[in-house]
């Protein structure tokens, strides 16, 4: 294969490594680097099982190639890393006759990214049906509801004693409380965008004060930055609405008394609903509460989906409709004393060809 050939290798998500027919590595793309915690330079020239334990599927398949047994064989696997441990791929080996002697090509395709890519797709879809349903329900909602508060005021005028007028006083309230849940629902939708040079750290230090403000008691909120993440594009208003409502999130489902940690990274090579982007912004809002209900982790996007009895389920829908608006994606992982919602836009607004 080409030097050119290799070089176009870095721009596709998956890791590759290219080997010659006695199993000696020619190249490996820069997402095989970060997957393996080592570079090229370490790897080149090398036998793959001298240097990396390799799953036994893999060995067998690629033993197999050398022999030209096949032309093309895929299998899932347990591939111990070193710094995670045994982690599923989908792993595909191809031969490559060349000029210069046989090759051979392994793909590894991590099962659990693959799923989560999945998720990505039909979040974003998630995402417009949510927007749909909320302007057609709060379209229904609102006309009645100024019925309903206009009758109870002019029924209040009409009572003899403030006893009874206590009732009307409650479909008024009730009905005004309705309303700021309506303008909620229609929020996302109704600003438009103001799009400039925004700095996360700035972001995340207001959310952080606003919150030690509300919540005075034994919340702590840890920095751990990357300071050297550039700039985003992005409305500074909606970001900090999206921290904002991840941490208050946090903090209630700590009840005031816990540790919420701020982590900013930088991934690259990324993935983001089916587009690739050479950099992108990971924001990471990590707490140490008692982790979100398994009946509620697949649902905990949807709209008026809550765990709180107080809660109205709308404070991570928005989030997830700012996040998509920014071309981004947000996902959580949870557990019991564990739960970290992570935050990814786009650095760079070119995207690179799929």
């Amino acid at each position: 294969m080409s030097a050119r050939r290799f070089r176009s290798l870095d721009l596709i998500a998956t890791a590759v490594v290219i080997l010659d027919q006695g199993l000696r590595v020619h190249h490996i793309n820069q997402p095989a680097e970060a997957l393996f915690g080592v570079s090229s330079r370490q790897l080149e020239g090398a036998c793959l099982m001298d240097v990396l334990e390799v799953a036994p599927e893999v060995e067998q398949m690629l033993r197999e190639a050398s022999e030209q047994l096949f032309e093309s064989k895929r299998q899932q696997c347990d591939w111990p890393l070193a710094m995670r441990g045994p982690v599923e791929f989908d792993a595909t080996v191809t031969v490559h006759p060349e000029e210069e002697g046989l090759m051979l090509s392994l793909e590894l395709r991590e099962i659990a990214q693959q799923r989560k890519a999945d998720r990505e797709v039909h979040q974003a879809d998630l995402t417009h049906a949510n927007k749909e349903m909320l302007r057609n329900l709060a379209h229904e909602i609102k006309n009645p509801l100024g019925g309903v508060r206009g009758a109870a005021q002019l029924l209040d005028r009409e009572l003899p004693s403030d006893e009874l007028r206590e009732y009307t006083q409650v479909i008024i309230k009730e009905a005004d409380r309705l309303q700021g849940l309506v303008d909620q629902m229609l929020a996302p939708h109704r600003r438009l965008r103001v799009m400039e040079s925004v700095n996360i750290h700035e972001v995340c230090e207001r959310v952080r004060s606003l919150m030690l403000a509300e919540f005075t008691s034994g919340l702590v909120i840890r920095r751990d930055y990357d300071i050297s993440i550039p700039e985003i594009r992005g409305d500074r208003e909606q970001l900090i609405q999206v921290v904002l409502n991840v941490v208050r999130n946090a903090a209630e489902a700590l009840h005031g008394e816990g540790e919420v940690v701020l982590r900013s990274r930088v991934s690259r090579q990324v993935t983001i609903a089916k587009k690739r982007y050479r950099l992108a912004l990971d924001l990471h809002v990590i707490d140490n509460g008692p982790g979100i209900p398994e009946e509620l982790r697949e649902r905990v996007f949807y709209p008026l989906v809550t765990g709180r009895a107080q809660g109205h389920g709308l404070g991570l829908t928005l989030a997830q409709s700012y996040v998509h608006q920014h071309g981004g994606v947000i996902d959580v992982e949870s557990r019991p004393g564990y739960t970290d919602f992570l935050i990814r836009i786009p650095i760079e607004t070119e995207r690179l060809a799929s």
